[in-house]
């Protein structure tokens, strides 16, 4: 149904479930799912991934406990997850019938401290493993909008690129409420080559909800709008439950009417709840049809005597697409000039330095453990000073502006998560490493390389290991990652 109604261009509700533990919500879910419309849209199951907790029931399982099949859309979230564990989870849903994914990083894994060796399987090589594994199933992906420092919001948008060249039939917003984001997110994919719908996840906003909210990564509450739900609040329970729900609707509404082709519906959890949704839809639809419209009523459902506007962007930071002026520091571009020239010397397989050096790499001395471990020892020890490497053993430094993926917590090379806070990292440790890559590729004009090289995944089975040899036996490489070896390493 998903697919059906994307190619039509009907608008759709895709209905969040997180199954948690037990799974005593599905039969409340399978009950608000018997509607199958809502305002006359088909509705659409999506099964969250260990949402709650990582002992949530498997979307899979939980999908197994509905008495009777619903047109599903299920989530794969790679935290503490690798090539195997995603390519176990298609042959599941073949076994299931099931053809509709949508594919996300992840939030931090509770309990994951920086310097743990846990990595994720991140969204861009996730949608190529199953467009190769299944290049007719439905594939979605996730975009943040929400950012409003250039470099966190340019590196979204260039993750974005790179999502949609992978394989992505449609991309869904992450939960957000400001409608300037909403309409920047729509004109910068009107603008792609090929365009895809979106998606945008919406949910209804209470101060309960916002002070939980203001926990989620990449979630943005700003103080202005937490003041004026808790005066909601202030007036009664039943009065803030009723203006959250109409603003749910009226969000929904200016959604449809931006040209989103639907929204991603959360914290809606029984067959009153949409009811009441449908109607404060309905009371509304006939009244607001044009864009202009709805802003002034968006506005409006903003407003509360007392109280000063509401902000839906942090104090002091306002970037917009389209806006750039910020450079990397002398620090950044000496790091990365000085990497790069050193990448010209020993891995081009250009020049005699590198050919030298590379007959030497391929010496069958470091084909035993001894060897083995002696130039994994040395590589390690020459580059993690520089570079933080962790020794991966498929080195991405090049194709990563010589900012290690290793030194991102999540293991993530092809652009951010969407949990980072105005350049902060999720972890909140440090400033998120691609930031700083987008810096150094915008003065050194190599943004390219944040588009369009999508990156593959590092198997666990050739981590800890020196990358060196197999850089100069391509066909190893290829062989690997079923693609053609870059052209740089470190």
């Amino acid at each position: 149904m998903l697919r059906e109604a994307l190619r039509e261009q009907r608008f759709v509700c895709v209905v969040e479930f997180v199954p948690g533990r037990c799974g005593e919500r599905c039969a409340v879910f399978e009950s608000m799912m018997q509607r199958a419309q809502l305002c006359g849209w088909p509705m659409v199951a999506a099964v969250a991934d260990r949402v709650s907790s990582s002992q949530d029931l498997s979307p899979l399982t939980a999908c197994s406990r509905l008495t009777r099949p619903l047109p599903t859309l299920l989530h794969f979230s790679g935290k503490d997850r690798e090539r195997h564990d995603l390519l176990r989870q298609l042959e599941q849903m073949d076994a299931a019938g099931l053809d509709q994914l949508l594919l996300l990083s992840g939030d931090r894994l509770p309990g994951h401290q920086p310097g743990q060796p846990i990595r994720y399987l991140e969204s861009v090589p996730a949608l190529q493993i199953v467009r190769q594994a299944r290049p007719t199933w439905l594939l979605g992906a996730a975009l943040n909008p929400f950012k409003y420092h250039e470099e966190e919001g340019g590196a979204q948008y260039f993750k974005a690129q790179k999502k949609l060249a992978a394989g992505a039939d449609f991309l869904t917003l992450q939960l957000g409420f400001d409608a300037q984001k909403h309409r920047e997110a729509h004109q910068w994919m009107q603008q792609q080559a090929a365009p895809v719908p979106l998606l945008a996840c919406v949910m209804a906003l209470t101060f309960k909800n916002a002070t939980l909210l203001e926990k989620v990564p990449g979630v943005v509450v700003t103080a202005s709008m937490r003041d004026l739900l808790a005066a909601e609040a202030a007036v009664s329970r039943a009065y803030a439950r009723e203006r959250s729900l109409f603003r749910l609707g009226l969000q929904i509404i200016g959604l449809r009417l931006m040209g989103y082709a639907g929204i991603h519906l959360s914290g809606i959890h029984t067959p009153e709840q949409l009811q009441a949704l449908e109607q404060v839809i309905t009371n509304r639809l006939s009244d607001i049809q044009t864009l202009s419209q709805w802003s002034a009523a968006w506005d409006a459902s903003w407003q509360m005597p007392g109280l000063a506007s509401v902000s839906f962007h942090p104090a002091h930071a306002d970037w917009q697409l389209g806006e750039s002026g910020v450079r990397a520091t002398g620090k950044e571009q000496c790091r990365y000039h000085m990497l790069s020239a050193l990448h010209a010397l020993l891995f081009s397989r250009n020049n005699p330095v590198s050919r030298g050096f590379g007959w030497l790499c391929r010496r069958p001395l470091w084909r035993t453990p001894r060897g083995a471990r002696w130039l994994h020892q040395l590589e390690r020890r020459l580059k993690g000073p520089v570079a933080g490497c962790d020794t991966c053993g498929s080195c991405r430094l090049e194709e990563t502006l010589y900012i290690c993926p290793e030194t991102c917590p999540k293991g993530l090379a092809n652009g951010p998560c969407g949990g980072t806070r105005l350049n902060r990292c999720e972890f909140g440790d440090r400033e998120c490493i691609h930031s700083v890559k987008y810096r150094t590729a915008r003065t050194t004009g190599q943004t390219h390389v944040l588009t369009e090289r999508l990156i593959p995944c590092v198997d666990a089975d050739v981590r800890h290991q020196s990358s060196w040899p197999r850089w100069f036996t391509p066909d190893v490489e290829e062989r690997h990652h079923g693609r053609r070896a870059p052209d740089e390493a470190v």
